[in-house]
């Protein structure tokens, strides 16, 4: 097959640290190839220059073998690389047509020219199978259909080399199906696809190569037809990674968290949880399922104080608490793994040990009238910086420094160790690798054994059926469905998540 990317000995420093060290490979014509690693193995760094967001230290960069300095995304847009990336660069309130065109609109003399443009369009949708209506509001349709517009951008830009960034992170099953349809059609007519992910069942199902890299540098290149899972895996981390979840059967105990009635609002004052029950016992963990947008979001906040409720009732350990203070939730025992770590979880301009003590820091432990213990601070951090495995340079180190999966560790240590009777895990292993899935894992199966409640929403529906004891669906803010261990699979999950499907009632779709 012909190179048409070749990548030789790149090098991209930042202060304290080499992202990318002599990195090498190439990507031929046609062909699907996966890049792998832990976070902070460098990909992201490594995509970025690839698409002219960054500029290399050392090595070059070959397009179809000509030796290329990539200055700018419009540059590599010209070079015909086009990149979708994991947070959509969408404008939700114009049409699917404008937000395709826009920087790049057709012109018949001074005028714009629409109806060339929308038969442009129309034509690629039809050559790739990627059906959507040009004259859609992007706000009105799925992540899934999001998405296609975000690859029909690029291939109108005239793009042969398309950049995949996470693309299944918000997709349902039968999304992701779709998805790599529409990429192998893409590979037949010839583009060739670089697909990032932390899912290595979809590494082996899409890819034909795979690169991993580790601590900035490529650590293996390999056939996806001679590879398996769990090498990948012990390339990416460096070390053998416990891949399946082992649950011990435990029985439930008495109820930690009731909900009753509960109606709450979006942020568009439209409902979002309609007369929604729900019931998390001791020692027992419930996944919420559903696809993004169903009333999870608002459900979560609600629960920890972050959002005002309409009407019902929320209870801990028989406290209502429906209507007080974060604080005074938290001190009653409610812990909260956000799904957004940098929104709701971290003060990223702040250190890792003020980061571990966000949650208490006015108690007696931390704080003596109107000054912090700084060296009890310090102390704690090291220990829960030795106890979670955050690597970080020192407990002073700003928070924004570090890689996703050691962000999410200081958020789950410092909640966990408040040693909690209901812990809320929102998206807990959302963009981490698998290391750091394995680790987030095994420290919510320990929460479980200690008989703590746990409420776990997550996309990841493999996630969901092998940590849960029991599963609800929600969709359109109500909950459409509910399951014991073992009683339902993906597929069956992804007609309830999107409405095609309710306990007990086939609808039609």
């Amino acid at each position: 097959m012909k190179k048409i990317i070749e990548i030789r000995n790149i090098t991209k420093r930042f202060p304290g640290i080499v992202a990318n060290d002599r990195i090498s490979f190439a990507v031929y014509q046609g062909e699907i190839l996966a890049i792998v690693g832990e976070n902070g193995a460098g990909k992201s760094t490594l995509m970025n220059i690839l698409y002219g967001l960054y500029q290399p230290d050392e090595g070059e960069i070959l397009i179809r073998g000509i030796p290329t300095k990539i200055k700018s995304p419009s540059q590599a847009i010209q070079l015909g690389i086009g990149m979708v990336h994991q947070h959509f660069m969408l404008i939700p309130t114009m049409s699917v047509l404008e937000n395709i065109i826009l920087g790049a609109e057709p012109k018949k003399g001074i005028l714009l020219d629409y109806k060339s443009a929308e038969e442009k369009v129309k034509k690629i949708s039809r050559d790739y199978g990627l059906a959507v209506d040009p004259t859609a509001i992007i706000e009105n349709l799925s992540v899934g259909m999001q998405q296609r517009v975000e690859i029909l951008k690029t291939l109108y830009r005239g793009a042969e080399i398309l950049i995949l960034d996470e693309p299944t992170a918000v997709l349902t099953p039968q999304e992701t199906k779709e998805l790599f349809t529409i990429i192998r059609s893409l590979q037949k007519e010839g583009k060739s696809i670089i697909f990032i992910t932390h899912k290595l069942n979809e590494v082996m199902e899409i890819s034909d190569r795979i690169v991993v890299l580790r601590y900035g540098k490529v650590t293996g290149e390999l056939k996806t037809s001679e590879t398996n899972e769990r090498e990948i895996a012990r390339k990416m981390v460096g070390r053998e990674v416990v891949l399946s979840i082992k649950k011990e059967k435990k029985e439930p105990g008495e109820i930690v968290l009731k909900i009753m009635n509960l109606r709450v609002l979006d942020d568009r004052g439209l409902p979002a949880v309609k007369d929604l029950n729900l019931e998390v016992k001791a020692g027992e963990i419930v996944g919420v399922a559903g696809v993004a947008g169903n009333g999870q979001t608002e459900l979560i906040e609600a629960i920890a104080g972050l959002r005002p409720i309409q009407s019902g009732k929320i209870f801990l350990k028989g406290k209502d608490i429906t209507l007080l203070h974060p604080r005074i939730r938290n001190e009653a025992g409610l812990a909260h793994i956000p799904e957004d770590r940098h929104k709701r979880g971290l003060v990223l301009n702040f250190t890792v040990k003020e980061n571990f003590i966000l949650m208490n820091y006015y108690t007696l432990a931390f704080a003596n009238w109107f000054h912090l213990k700084d060296k009890a601070i310090s102390n704690y951090a090291n220990e829960l910086i030795k106890k979670f495995d955050v690597r970080t340079p020192s407990p002073h180190t700003l928070v924004r420094s570090l890689s996703g999966g050691n962000q999410q560790k200081i958020i789950i240590g410092r909640e966990i160790s408040r040693n909690p009777q209901l812990l809320i895990a929102a998206q807990p292993t959302r963009g981490l690798d698998v290391g750091a899935i394995e680790f987030v894992h095994q420290n919510l199966l320990e929460q479980q054994k200690a008989n703590k409640a746990i409420l776990l929403l997550s996309m990841e529906l493999e996630e969901i059926i092998n940590l849960s004891d029991r599963i609800v669906v929600m969709y359109e803010g109500e909950i459409v469905g509910e399951f014991k261990r073992g009683e339902v699979k993906e597929e069956e999950l992804g007609m309830y998540m999107t409405g095609s499907k309710r306990q007990g009632i086939i609808e039609k779709c």
